[in-house]
């Protein structure tokens, strides 16, 4: 598909958007409206392991080498860590692991890549901090790209527990699940492999706390899956509008799904199916 198309299709979908008549939402719904004046863009958000009631998120492309910690039930900025040497380029997706010697670290994907062009994008590794503070901090960089040619993605998955991987392409008919190698190597270019299709326009995703499931979302549905990636649909579920919304993650007890949007400063609570709940509490129980 030529850029001019692709970009008449993507400007259609978005405007159509702006159209879309918002669902009443109960006041339970809206956890909190963020009001830092930096939240132009959000685009990715992740739970903190090492703070409770804690989210770290960012700013789609311009908005600098910088993530924020946010109380989870005020939308408070608590912190803000700027990423020594980041180039910044694209950051679309943020999600909360390990390392190989079990610390909590926080991945950053800067792996937008609009034109389908760029030889390389980059996986950040950053130390979670003991002390929310705002300061300078330092990220181990990775360089990676696809196998097959370079692709744009917003969704970067990561196991709770292991350094595993997982990138999600943004295309607009289907995009693709690849898996990164594990562990990831610094000073060479790594290569992410596919191993599955998924849906058109996916714009982030996240695997729950307990690492039993992960959720994909695009700009309406966010689809449920069984187990690490790649697992079986489970759910589906259709979002509350938010214009051009983008961000998703779990909350702690993985109970619900928490969103965001760049052009909507409510974070939103969205309960997971009932079903899904109780054998999440059957698996912890054994």
């Amino acid at each position: 598909m030529n850029l001019r198309l692709r970009a008449t299709i993507l400007s259609g979908i978005v405007a159509l958007s702006l159209f879309t008549p918002s669902p009443a939402l109960a006041a339970d719904d809206v956890v909190c409206q963020f009001s830092d004046p930096r939240f132009s863009e959000i685009s990715g958000m992740t739970p903190s392991i090492r703070h409770p009631n804690v989210l770290w998120l960012h700013n789609d492309s311009g908005g600098g080498p910088r993530i924020f910690a946010v109380d989870a039930t005020t939308c408070k900025t608590l912190a803000t860590l700027t990423i020594k040497a980041a180039r910044a380029r694209d950051f679309e997706s943020i999600a909360s692991g390990r390392d190989a010697q079990g610390r909590a670290v926080l991945w950053l994907g800067d792996i937008g890549d609009n034109l389908d062009s760029w030889d390389s994008v980059e996986i950040l590794q950053i130390r979670e901090p003991k002390r929310l503070r705002s300061r300078e901090v330092s990220a181990a960089v990775f360089a990676f790209t696809y196998a097959d040619r370079p692709h744009n993605a917003e969704a970067l998955l990561a196991s709770p527990k292991r350094g595993r991987l997982w990138v999600v392409t943004k295309q607009l008919a289907r995009g693709s699940l690849y898996r990164l190698p594990a562990p990831l190597r610094s000073g060479v270019v790594n290569i992410a492999r596919k191993i599955q299709v998924e849906g058109g326009l996916i714009t982030d995703g996240a695997i729950s706390p307990l690492g039993d499931r992960y959720v994909l979302r695009d700009y309406v549905d966010a689809v449920i899956y069984d187990g690490l990636p790649p697992g079986r649909e489970v759910a589906r579920i259709r979002l509350p509008y938010q214009t051009q919304g983008e961000a998703i993650t779990w909350s702690a007890d993985g109970r619900s799904l928490l969103v965001a949007s760049e052009r909507d400063d409510r974070l939103i609570r969205v309960p997971v199916p009932l079903v899904l709940r109780e054998a999440r509490q059957e698996r912890a129980a054994r």
